[in-house]
């Protein structure tokens, strides 16, 4: 297994996760919160996309999916068009409303299919190309990516969680 088939197995991952956590939701259940603070299905979901598309993107000098494929004024959410949910506050997580989980899913897919593309064309010298100096050490492309994925797969593992107490209610 090469680098480029590791990090396709990784995002693969991501990618079934998110199907699984969110295929056949109602918006109800996209946007139940299990307490006041916590972050919906859809926030989650929509979050660890737009990382991804935004990291991704910048690192493989390209515009994000969310404007070239018009995702944004798809989901036509009450934010500056490039945010991505970092640090977002209570009244923002409830602000990320989403018509069905088809949105979601396929705003996530485009970036998948981006990613999926950036990748397939990387070698190992590649990876150790630097992507971000205001980082110390500064950040190299290896451990971007490395990065979208342990981010991706913990909300998205947030998102599967907060699914398996909806359905056991």
């Amino acid at each position: 297994m090469n680098s480029v088939d590791l990090l396709t197995d990784a995002f693969t991952r991501v990618q079934e996760t998110v199907h699984s956590a969110v295929e056949g939701l109602s918006p109800t259940d996209l946007h139940a919160r299990l307490d006041s603070g916590a972050n919906t299905i859809a926030w989650l979901v929509w979050h660890l996309t737009r990382i991804q598309d935004d990291h991704i993107s910048d690192a493989a000098g390209i515009e994000q999916v969310w404007f070239t494929r018009d995702w944004a004024s798809r989901f036509d959410l009450p934010f500056e068009k490039n945010a991505t949910g970092y640090g977002h506050s209570d009244a923002d997580v409830a602000a990320v409303r989403v018509e069905s989980p088809e949105l979601l899913l396929g705003y996530y897919d485009d970036v998948h299919e981006q990613t999926i593309d950036f990748i397939g064309g990387l070698d190992g010298r590649a990876l150790n190309r630097v992507v971000d100096e205001a980082w110390s050490p500064p950040v190299t492309l290896g451990v971007r990516l490395i990065s979208v994925i342990a981010d991706d797969l913990q909300h998205a593992g947030q998102a599967a969680f907060v699914r398996g107490v909806l359905e056991r209610r």
